[in-house]
């Protein structure tokens, strides 16, 4: 049997034709529902200092991970706590997550947050020996690419707006963009060496 493999549409977030840009996500929403995203302004380097922070946290014990359960929609999931299909047999999903929620604006949103010690001591097993696991930028890596992802996000958005045939500020106008709740989620799936990060929306 023959495997075909859509190759999805690359769109830049740099163009200077907005208008043409909108109808390239019009079209790739419409034919696939997904495309890439190319020069939307978050580093290579800030995104390798993610992955290798969230590497490290994912890496503790789990009764270090486990000082940060999750709260409000932040902080650790440990394996088989969630399910993404409760109908089926399974006993959770053989994953482990972190929830950083909103790191900027007005009221407590920020402070919702859980955030790792900056060092995590702890003794590995049965042995006398004490481990130091140094967790110094771990926040500060976070914030960066959640404010970074953000900013991309918001120029998203008003080429979406645009595509739906819509003034480019509609989002803004309507009030979508004060204060969104968007949410980063580090994922990581033991045994497989996989890590992944995203944003997500939470809706009041």
């Amino acid at each position: 049997m023959t495997v075909s493999t859509a190759k999805l549409p690359v769109i830049d977030l740099s163009s200077p034709d907005r208008l043409s840009t909108a109808n390239s996500i019009r079209q790739a929403c419409v034919d696939y529902g997904f495309f890439y995203l190319a020069n939307h302004g978050v580093e290579e380097e800030l995104v390798k200092r993610a992955f290798e922070e969230s590497r490290k946290f994912f890496s503790l014990p789990l009764d270090e991970k486990m000082k940060l359960p999750r709260k409000e929609h932040r902080g650790y999931t440990p394996l088989y706590a969630e399910n993404l299909n409760p109908d089926s047999s399974s006993k959770g999903d053989s994953k482990e997550s972190f929830y950083v929620g909103p790191v900027r604006g007005s009221g407590n949103k920020a402070e919702l947050n859980q955030w790792p010690s900056p060092a995590v001591h702890y003794s590995p097993c049965s042995l006398d020996e004490e481990i130091s696991e140094a967790l110094p930028s771990w926040r500060s890596t976070m914030e960066s690419y959640h404010d970074k992802v953000m900013s991309a996000g918001r120029r998203l958005i008003s080429l979406i707006a645009l595509a739906l045939n819509l003034d480019e500020d509609y989002f803004d106008k309507v009030g979508a963009m004060n204060e969104p709740d968007a949410f980063l989620r580090l994922i990581h799936y033991p045994g497989r060496n996989l890590s992944f990060s995203c944003i997500l929306t939470w809706d009041d």
